[in-house]
């Protein structure tokens, strides 16, 4: 009897498995087509705030107290098996910046897109064209800096482009010297870098009593220093650069300010329609009629219907002297009701208007070790 009741018990067991391998392969395949919609978009794979919505809801399934926390795991588990599958779909992904390996926007790349194939081109302008071509699927650019402000060049890409921003990232600008394996501080005599670099790091430098060259960049700095062998020779860089070219931390964090932070945006060929309930924002390009008071009439829509302006700048138009567009980014969502009806209003003052991009809450990445 009671080996009855085991066998009874293995075969249930055995049947709810088969039917938990059929729904897993049903499930895998929804997660192919979210990795592919994330791909298109340039979109991270964790979703926190995703994640939590469908515990929440898969919790009041179970309707034992006592299996709840037990479900959650196992829910968990398979969340875990899914991201590793969506990792998997998108390690063929290219992503474009520019500058060279080690480059800050290199660094950016890594950070942002573990998994994908960074591809270096010449300027903002190849990276953009890259994927506007489908050489490459994304590319990241640096949009704004907390010290040097907006980045034009990618601010006109933006206004004269095709493709649409789908991610924000701040990352903070962490400089450290770097010099050859074995070199102590004490023994530095010059430091090369990008002239950024040096300016950020001159109080540092200055009270070492180090000579400086520049560099076109911190990544050109640091291979020109592991190229030259000198162990007087020493270079300004970040962590992840000092890795690439096999060089050592001499000294960490020699910038002056903890509060310099450079914002990269990920650029699409498709429209990201679908936000998660906390859209952050959007960006808008605008011109206006050429009347009296049409930029006025423009801020004032946006602000009646509630929306406040993170960034308003002005731009001049390439292909027309002495006229200018507009760049706004703006706090909440252009697919509510509001926005909707911003955009309808606006129509009326801009003789041209586009939604540039939309973005869920901006996300901070810290230096990795």
């Amino acid at each position: 009897m009671e080996e009855n009741r085991l066998t009874r018990a293995r075969e249930m067991i055995r049947k709810a498995d088969r039917e938990m391998a059929d729904l897993f392969l049903k499930r895998m395949e929804a997660v192919r087509e979210i990795a592919a919609y994330k791909r298109e978009r340039g979109l991270p794979i964790l979703d926190a705030g995703q994640e939590q919505t469908v515990i929440r809801r898969s919790q009041e399934w179970i309707s034992a107290p006592e299996m709840q926390d037990l479900y959650v795991s196992f829910l968990r588990g398979v969340m875990d098996v899914s991201k590793t599958y969506q990792r998997r779909l998108m390690e063929g992904v290219r992503v474009a910046y520019s500058g060279v390996e080690g480059a800050f926007a290199h660094i950016a790349v890594r950070r942002i897109f573990p998994e994908a194939a960074p591809v270096s081109c010449l300027d903002f302008q190849s990276a953009y064209e890259a994927v506007e071509r489908g050489e490459c699927d994304l590319c990241v650019l640096p949009v704004e800096n907390s010290y040097a402000g907006e980045v034009g060049q990618v601010t006109d890409l933006l206004f004269t482009g095709s493709l649409h921003v789908t991610g924000m990232y701040s990352i903070p600008v962490v400089q450290n010297l770097v010099g050859l394996p074995g070199s102590t501080p004490e023994q530095i005599r010059k430091v090369i870098s990008h002239p950024q670099a040096l300016s950020q790091c001159a109080a540092y430098l200055r009270r070492k009593g180090f000579e400086t060259e520049q560099a076109s960049n911190t990544a050109r700095a640091a291979q020109s220093v592991a190229q030259r062998g000198d162990p007087t020779l020493a270079a300004i860089a970040a962590r992840e650069t000092a890795g690439l070219y096999g060089l050592s931390i001499l000294a960490e964090h020699i910038n002056e300010s903890n509060l310099n932070e450079t914002r990269f945006a990920v650029f699409s060929r498709a429209e990201n329609r679908e936000l998660p309930a906390k859209a952050a924002g959007f960006l808008l390009m605008f011109t206006v009629h050429h009347t009296a008071g049409s930029l006025a009439g423009a801020v004032n829509v946006i602000g009646r219907h509630g929306f406040n302006m993170r960034v308003l700048r002005s731009r001049p138009m390439k292909d027309l002297p002495w006229n200018y567009y507009f760049f706004a980014e703006i706090e909440g969502d252009d697919r509510s009701e509001e926005g909707r009806g911003m955009l309808r209003e606006l129509e009326r003052h801009c003789a041209y208007l586009r939604v540039a991009g939309r973005f869920g809450p901006e996300v901070h990445l810290k230096e990795t070790n």
